[in-house]
């Protein structure tokens, strides 16, 4: 959305807070949450400093000053939050020049979508993820000085057709490599993976399908 937008978003919808958020040189988010009264005009056009060294890889502390830059058309309503809050996701830049930092992940793939044009290869980029990952009620793991240990536990895994529960075991149990397809009652996640498709609709994602 625009920066206009967003700002009527914010005052529409009782927005409390706004999460900006960016990207840490491993892939992982992170984000600084501010009161929606401090969102104006200016804040959106001229970004939010924040402290680079307390993000590994980026800056020293003597001169760790940075500046997050809102890109206003990834604002979203966040659904999880307990107080409404409006999320928009930055990119990173030097405060004195205003360039992209070189190690700011989304830069580096605006960077490259800009030389696949430029260069003639390709005039827009498609990416399509597919999430693909398990669903565990117990993980834990250990690495200490004289040793390494990880556990996972599912109450529907393969390994658990004979384990007593409280509620009793029913046997719909998938085998080992067995869960790509089953229908219910072996399939204990459908509705889970079905709120999370819908969840992702209600946030303006293109979603397909899922199992």
């Amino acid at each position: 959305m625009s920066k206009d937008a967003v700002l009527k978003t914010i005052a529409d919808e009782d927005v409390a807070y706004v999460d900006i958020r960016f990207t840490d040189p491993r892939g992982k988010l992170q984000h600084v949450t501010v009161m929606a009264d401090q969102v104006d005009e200016d804040f959106l056009e001229e970004g939010f400093m924040f402290d680079g060294s307390s993000i590994a890889g980026w800056k020293s502390i003597e001169a760790s000053d940075m500046k997050l830059m809102p890109d206003t058309e990834s604002a979203y309503i966040d659904p999880f939050y307990a107080e409404k809050t409006l999320c928009i996701h930055c990119s990173v830049v030097e405060p004195d020049t205003g360039e992209p930092y070189e190690r700011d992940p989304r830069g580096t793939a605006e960077k490259a979508e800009k030389y696949l044009i430029e260069s003639g290869i390709g005039d827009s980029a498609f990416m399509g993820p597919e999430a693909e990952f398990f669903l565990f009620d117990d993980v834990r793991f250990s690495v200490e000085m004289n040793k390494v240990s990880y556990e996972v536990d599912a109450t529907d895994a393969a390994w658990n057709t004979d384990t007593e529960f409280e509620t009793g075991n029913m046997g719909h149990r998938p085998g080992i490599k067995g869960g790509y397809f089953p229908v219910n009652p072996t399939d204990e996640a459908q509705d889970l993976r079905s709120e999370m498709l819908s969840t992702m609709k209600r946030l303006g994602m293109k979603v397909d399908k899922h199992h």
